[in-house]
């Protein structure tokens, strides 16, 4: 079976009108051209839909079965049309936990004064590349270095890496700052899809953490307030995401994370190069 979206609409119209005469003059096309498309969807269905009386017409039985359907498919149709209009005027940015931190919002105020035609959209989704693999952004902020050669990147910044420990620990609620080895002596819990935080950062250590795993950003939080372990961070995960009995301290010698912009190598979309410029910027700054 085949049939248009043309032929649904059609049948939709005459249906809601009661007269093919009345749909041709909402779709402004002639009557003749109403009568061959809705037969042609009759045809397709194998049975009549719609039959003539006096004043006009009225569903069949099979009409008023075929009608609430054909109603559905034209509205995600209509979702679709939307769709696809309305991201050629958006830049959607993803990122997994923690977007720009500080710079997030002034991000988003400045770019809105800057570009009427292009919004930007923040996307979030907790995968190894934000969502740019997903499709389910144009442009990704990262800050794990990647080798795949479907995309390209560019390091707009760098920020320090924090220690997360529950407020009330016995040993550092009072601390201002932390070391790598003071760290080592704990359970840290990480993320290893998405976290900056694996064992390579102890590689040339004596001594080395035990490591418990989490699934996102708010079970690792819960675990850390809970006494369950402590975990290390880039510092835009403090802005973005505080939490009551959660403290986040500097770790002196720790390695600083690049924030990296990514996007897929043969599809550069439209506004990245202001977004590099205005997020390297805000680093800078």
């Amino acid at each position: 079976m085949e049939w248009s979206l043309r032929e649904l609409r059609f049948f939709v119209t005459a249906a809601d009108t009661g007269s093919f005469t009345d749909a041709a003059a909402q779709l402004y096309v002639s009557q003749a051209a109403v009568s061959r498309t809705i037969a042609a969807l009759e045809k397709a269905v194998g049975n009549r839909l719609l039959r003539r009386v006096p004043r006009g017409c009225e569903l069949t039985s099979t009409g008023q079965q075929l009608l609430p359907h054909a109603r559905r498919v034209l509205a995600e149709a209509e979702k679709f049309t939307e769709f696809v209009t309305s991201r050629h005027g958006v830049l959607r940015l993803g990122y997994a936990w923690a977007a720009l931190g500080r710079h997030t919002a002034r991000l988003q105020r400045d770019w809105a004064e800057q570009h009427d035609s292009l919004e930007l959209e923040l996307v979030r989704h907790d995968s190894p590349t934000a969502g740019l693999s997903e499709g389910l952004c144009d442009v990704a902020i990262v800050r794990r270095p990647g080798d795949d050669k479907r995309f390209d990147s560019v390091v707009v910044g760098l920020e320090r890496r924090l220690a997360a420990f529950a407020s009330d620990d016995p040993q550092w609620s009072r601390r201002r700052q932390l070391s790598m080895a003071e760290i080592a002596e704990r359970t840290v819990i990480i993320d290893p899809r998405v976290g900056t935080t694996s064992s390579q950062l102890w590689s040339d250590a004596e001594h080395q953490p035990r490591f418990v795993e989490s699934t996102n950003i708010d079970s690792w939080l819960d675990a850390i307030a809970a006494g369950r372990g402590v975990g290390t961070t880039a510092e835009a995960t403090a802005h973005h995401h505080p939490r009551p009995g959660v403290t986040y301290r500097p770790i002196k010698d720790g390695p600083r994370i690049a924030v990296r912009l990514v996007w897929r190598h043969d599809d550069r979309p439209e506004g990245l190069d202001d977004l590099i410029d205005a997020v390297t910027r805000l680093y800078a700054s």
